[in-house]
């Protein structure tokens, strides 16, 4: 058998196929509104299923951002569980609301370590899902 004939099959089972590509330009902001429209899923998926098959729900991925860092997920998650944060910030915003918050040094040092432990969540979740701040 010679080279060609060898290559034959193989060049025949890529036009079995019997797909193609498609391309479309987009303006920025058309681009955007798909991208919206499409709530994370691949545009192309997207796409399809708004062209040919409307009823069917297609599955969603993970999106363009997957984690990172799951132990810093794992971490955060440990340290909102434990730290009763919730609850310790809902009685500070119902003694606000009524004028019942004292600004003593103990409860202006129970906001600063409020405040630290939110910007320690926020840290550890934006370097597990990657994210860098401007």
């Amino acid at each position: 058998m010679s080279h060609r004939n060898s290559f034959r099959p193989h060049a025949s089972l890529r036009n079995a196929k019997g797909s193609s590509p498609f391309s479309l330009r987009l303006s920025e902001a058309e681009r955007a509104r798909l991208e919206q429209a499409a709530a994370g899923l691949p545009l192309g998926t997207y796409i399809r299923s708004r062209i040919f098959d409307s009823k069917t729900n297609p599955h969603r991925t993970r999106g363009k951002a997957p984690v990172q860092d799951h132990k810093a997920l794992a971490q955060l998650l440990g340290m909102l569980g434990s730290s009763r944060l919730s609850d310790s910030m809902n009685e500070l915003a119902g003694a606000a609301r009524v004028g019942a918050l004292p600004l003593d040094p103990d409860t202006v040092a129970s906001l600063q370590n409020a405040c630290a432990d939110v910007a320690r969540m926020k840290r550890l979740l934006m370097d597990a899902l990657g994210i860098r701040e401007r």
